[in-house]
């Protein structure tokens, strides 16, 4: 039954009209954009509209009857016949009820027809019954006026249908950059595997049982779905990155790192990609669960700590902020007598005697762990007991470089050298995989908090001094290079890493053996190249007047695609439900409710519309 409800005030036969129109108006500019019962939308225009002051109409504080009218028409018509109906409304003239009389509907070929009665009176039970009408009316109006957002979610993916296979989702959900195995989609998972035993085939959902195992994470399902992600077209950007991958792969030059024998001991061959975006959106290619030593790419995050833990002003009393313009391994000091940055030996290992000072080696290396599992995600961080035996045993440089430092006072008072030495290499040691060291990269990109987790590992200060300090010292002497032509932190490790930052984007980690002389990843630094060249990553890429390149944070390269923070369960509601789409019938649902005002609607672009 189609139910209107509406409290007039007198008014007169202009201002009436005027009132009219502006209601038919406001019906047709946003029944388009409704995606849901059509009774339930002429309900909430009617009194939202009714809410809203009406210039030059002057109101009579004495209501009047309730006007009402009913009809036993179907709720299942043609929005277009309804759109044609309010158009021929806005130039009809309207039937206006005297004072004192009911206004009521009565149905006929075409519409329902108001009827104008004499004066009845309205007995106690008519206005309980009223009463009772309008508390079941705003009821249902704060219940459900919007479907919820694991309905439209369904009907989205179902493009129609009742039900819907389990692998559909999944393919869809991994289209967006989302993992299957993201820890923040962990219980619709379980959830999900629990509900496919319980079922008849194992594979298919219907629309409750999709409800059930999707509302734990519904929020975050329906910001991807709804492409709110930093990387909206994530499956086009993905296509790129392997572009890329492919063609940095057929380069053959550099030679595998041998000074410290047990890198040697890797295949050139081995080439791999990683990214995770700061909304938590995966893609990898190659060789990426290959563990492999961070080495040097360990010093910024160590950095990071320190600063995390005392603060920029304590540890740049010990550790300047220049590049140094020399070799990584230098015996070399600024004229303060402070190594140049911590992203040279000398610094690393002073910035090493930093970190939990006081405390046992095997506390310290239990902390510095407990800080890298939390920024990769509790993805996998482990270590290479034979690697670190292999550094310590050909180490005489660092341990030249310790004595120096020590001559020169660079560590703080009471520290011992060859202990901190010992812990230095067992940092170096630290195993990673390409997968792994991209979250951590993400977690630096997104100012300290990990992406897939959402907490927060590195204060602002500790990340902001972190990526500085990479952008200008992060590749060895190659470093000025490297930010003249991709100009974004990053920094290179002698295992074949690099570890690159995009801000507020996302992190990548390359990794590839061969060096080049420089000591940098041959693959590594000719894919961070190429990427900036196709993508506008670089720092000064934005300008104004500038050569546009292709934006991935924009949808489909071209138009801004404005990204929010997270959003409210409400929100969601309201953005999913009004903007950009429009819920167009298809079938009939099984469920417990009345079959003759249930209808599933799938939402279709408005370019399809076009």
């Amino acid at each position: 039954m189609l139910t209107w409800y509406s409290d007039f005030a007198h008014l007169s036969i202009s201002g009436f009209r005027i009132f009219q129109a502006e209601i038919l108006h406001n019906l047709l500019e946003r029944i388009e954009m409704l995606q849901f019962r059509f009774s339930a939308v002429l309900k909430e225009l009617f009194q939202s509209n009714l809410k809203r002051p009406l210039t030059g109409i002057t109101r009579n504080k004495t209501s009047l009857p309730i006007h009402y009218c009913s009809s036993n028409a179907s709720l299942d018509v043609q929005v277009s016949f309804k759109l044609k109906l309010l158009h021929a409304g806005v130039h009809r003239p309207l039937l206006c009820a005297a004072p004192g009389t009911r206004t009521y509907c009565t149905k006929t070929e075409g519409a329902a027809i108001p009827v104008t009665e004499s004066a009845i009176p309205v007995t106690d039970q008519e206005k309980k019954d009223e009463t009772a009408t309008e508390a079941a009316t705003e009821k249902r109006r704060k219940a459900g006026i919007l479907p919820s957002l694991e309905d439209l979610l369904f009907y989205t993916i179902a493009e129609g249908q009742e039900k819907i296979p389990v692998h559909k989702f999944l393919t869809a959900l991994k289209a967006t950059g989302l993992r299957t195995g993201d820890p923040r989609l962990k219980e619709c998972m379980d959830t999900l595997k629990v509900t496919l035993k319980n079922t008849s085939d194992g594979v298919m959902l219907d629309r409750h049982l999709f409800k059930k195992c999707v509302q734990s994470n519904i929020v975050l399902l329906t910001q991807a779905f709804r492409k709110k992600f930093v990387i909206p077209d994530f499956q086009s950007f993905s296509s790129h990155i392997d572009e890329l991958y492919e063609s940095a792969k057929n380069l053959t030059e550099g030679q595998v790192a041998d000074y410290i024998p047990q890198l040697a001991k890797f295949s050139p061959d081995l080439w791999a990609v990683s990214l995770c975006t700061v909304d938590g959106q995966r893609h990898t290619v190659g060789d990426t669960k290959v563990p492999f030593c961070l080495q040097s790419c360990v010093k910024p995050l160590k950095y990071a700590i320190a600063v995390h833990d005392h603060g920029t002003e304590y540890v740049h009393r010990f550790i300047g902020k220049e590049p140094s313009g020399l070799r990584f391994n230098k015996l070399f000091l600024d004229e303060d007598d402070k190594p140049h940055n911590p992203m040279v030996n000398a610094g690393a290992i002073v910035c090493t005697s930093l970190i939990k000072q006081g405390a046992s080696n095997a506390e310290k290396f239990d902390y510095v762990m407990n800080f890298l599992n939390k920024m990769a995600g509790n993805e996998y961080v482990g270590f290479s007991n034979a690697t670190f035996q292999s550094e310590r045993e050909s180490g005489d440089r660092n341990f030249a470089i310790g004595y120096y430092l020590k001559e020169k006072k660079c560590f703080p008072e009471g520290t011992d050298m060859t202990s901190i030495l010992d812990f230095y290499f067992q940092l170096c040691s630290i195993e990673v995989t390409c997968e792994s060291a991209s979250v951590m990269a993400a977690t630096l990109a997104n100012g300290g908090f990990c992406p897939i987790t959402g907490e927060r590992v590195l204060s602002p200060e500790a990340v902001r001094d972190t990526l500085s300090l990479m952008h200008s010292c992060g590749m060895y002497d190659f470093s000025g290079q490297f930010a003249f032509h991709v100009g974004l932190p990053a920094k290179s490790g002698v295992a074949g890493g690099i570890l690159l930052v995009v801000p507020n984007v996302m992190g990548i980690m390359c990794w590839s053996p061969p060096l080049d002389k420089l000591g940098n990843s041959v693959r590594g630094i000719q894919f961070c190249t190429d990427l900036v060249s196709l993508f506008n990553f670089h720092n000064y890429d934005n300008l104004r007047h500038f050569a546009k390149k292709h934006d991935p944070r924009r949808e489909g390269g071209d138009q801004r695609q404005f990204t929010f923070g997270p959003m409210d369960y409400e929100s969601l509601q309201q953005e999913l439900a009004l903007k950009d789409s429009l819920w167009k019938k298809v079938v009939p649902t099984d469920c417990h409710e009345d079959s003759s005002t249930t209808v599933v609607y799938r939402m279709e672009s408005v370019g399809e519309r076009n």
